[in-house]
């Protein structure tokens, strides 16, 4: 299914009852948080906000709190049947690389031949995220301040679009901004983020960069705006093919610059590659405040915006948060391209607990000594998981969603000279523990059953497990034993 945007889909959570309606005012500085937070800790529905102090717009959070609401936002009725959908293409395009036959190969491409369609933005003239010009400026959204230290009002769910001056490649970024007042905000654009590698460009140039900030849209291009893609694939294309239609896009002004035509807000402007503001502390993701640093300043020179817009906005901090199932899409969506490139892995889970970079847990068909750790220094090897402080391998008879099961197995069957792995390496931004900003050491724990080329030169026990006649007699037999269990 494809949302004409997000205000179809606010109507269709209305429908299913995953929706509540807010009409007594509310604060935006800290109030809003303060009830999201109890919500999305209970696994509630997404809130929304009909009356903000300062503001015209109504305010939607939580729209993707809960794994059944990210898995409806894309489409399907859950993550896997999307990524089992993701993971036929795979398997279908391995097959061609490794098998080509023209007369098997013909009548396949034309039966996928809508997905190829999908994924090539369409360019439309009228949009309507430019229904109206509207004159005002940050000051007459319902900005929030989520948490008591931020150092100030921060637009959460922002897809900022930027261009690159030399190859025109285009590039949609999830990155938070704090506004300082109605014209200017921080862009907090990480090193290793595209936009900051485009911004980059147009600094040795001397030149300004145009960038343009859309807030809602369809819930497709919200996440694909997040999604670690490689350097170079538009998020357009993806956002495309997970909702199996081409995203619409406008062109904006003489910029070049492609944004979602269907936003609730377009924000035009530039960041000057020579000023820089103190732009933080920001209450983030992991649980603590992020702390204070130089960014990048955008100036808002125009905003235009739908007739009757909803101002979309997310909060994060101590998990579960919305940003939690955002980041399970992604660790279900990508899982069957890791299994192709590493075909030993057979499953991960990254725990809410771990704030996605922090902690991946992954399982593995074990043939040979050594192979985890080669699965360790793979994963650092992928794009954004090269942030990951701790990586746990064990064997794939271990269900990695039963977190007390990856525990005992971790803690009875580690070595802490023979199965700890140290790496040196990128850290994400936002890590506080590490010596220095963005640079530190990730730990991978080694899980498995040892093998003697490993070091084990005692026998490796068997777990316990109760034969399977017996499970079944028990099982067969268990009303008669009067044994109520919750």
């Amino acid at each position: 299914m494809a949302y004409s945007g997000l205000q179809e889909f606010i109507s269709f959570l209305e429908l299913k009852g995953e929706l509540v309606r807010i009409s007594a005012e509310v604060d935006p500085i800290l109030e809003i948080t303060e009830i999201a937070d109890r919500v999305m800790r209970r696994g509630g529905p997404a809130l929304l906000f009909e009356h903000v102090r300062g503001s015209r717009w109504p305010l939607l959070i939580n729209a993707y709190g809960s794994e059944k609401r990210m898995a409806w936002s894309l489409g399907a009725e859950s993550l896997d049947e999307k990524a089992g959908e993701i993971d036929s293409l795979i398997q279908w395009a391995w097959s061609q690389l490794r098998d080509f036959s023209l007369l098997s190969a013909l009548p396949e491409a034309l039966s996928r031949l809508p997905i190829a369609r999908s994924l090539m933005p369409k360019k439309v003239g009228r949009a309507p995220a430019r229904e109206v010009k509207d004159e005002g400026g940050f000051d007459t959204l319902p900005i929030i301040q989520c948490w008591p230290q931020d150092g100030g009002r921060f637009l959460t769910l922002p897809v900022v679009c930027t261009i690159d001056p030399e190859t025109k490649s285009q590039n949609w970024g999830m990155y938070r901004m704090q506004i300082y007042d109605d014209r200017t905000a921080g862009m907090h654009w990480h090193i290793h983020k595209d936009g900051a590698h485009f911004f980059q460009k147009y600094r040795a140039q001397g030149r300004r960069m145009p960038v343009v900030v859309a807030l809602g849209g369809d819930p497709a291009v919200t996440y694909a705006s997040t999604a670690p893609l490689p350097e170079g694939i538009w998020e357009a294309m993806f956002a495309g093919f997970l909702r199996g239609k081409p995203a619409e896009v406008v062109e904006i002004g003489d910029t070049g610059i492609l944004a979602p035509a269907d936003a609730e807000f377009i924000l035009e402007g530039y960041v000057d590659p020579d000023e820089e503001r103190l732009e933080g502390p920001f209450g983030d993701h992991t649980g603590f405040y992020s702390l204070p640093d130089d960014y990048p300043v955008f100036h808002l020179e125009r905003m235009t915006r739908r007739k009757t817009p909803v101002y979309p906005a997310t909060i994060v901090g101590i998990p579960p948060k919305e940003d939690c199932f955002l980041a399970k899409a992604t660790e279900r969506l990508f899982l069957p391209l890791l299994k192709q490139l590493c075909p030993e892995i057979t499953d991960i889970n990254m725990p809410l607990e771990g704030v996605f970079h922090n902690c991946v847990l992954v399982s593995i068909r074990k043939r040979y000594p050594g192979q985890a750790r080669k699965v360790m220094h793979f994963l650092w090897g992928m794009g954004q998981l090269m942030y990951t402080k701790l990586i746990v391998v064990v064997d794939d008879d271990i269900p990695l969603k039963d977190l007390s099961m990856v525990a005992w197995r971790v803690f009875n069957n580690i070595d802490a000279k023979r199965d700890f792995e140290f790496s040196d390496g990128p850290l994400d931004a936002l890590d506080h523990s590490s010596p220095k900003p963005r640079f530190g050491t990730r730990l991978g724990i080694d899980a498995t059953r040892k093998w003697p080329e490993e070091g084990h030169d005692r026998e490796w026990p068997d777990p316990l497990a109760m034969r399977l006649d017996i499970v079944e007699l028990v099982n067969s037999r268990w009303k008669e034993y009067g044994i109520e269990l919750d």
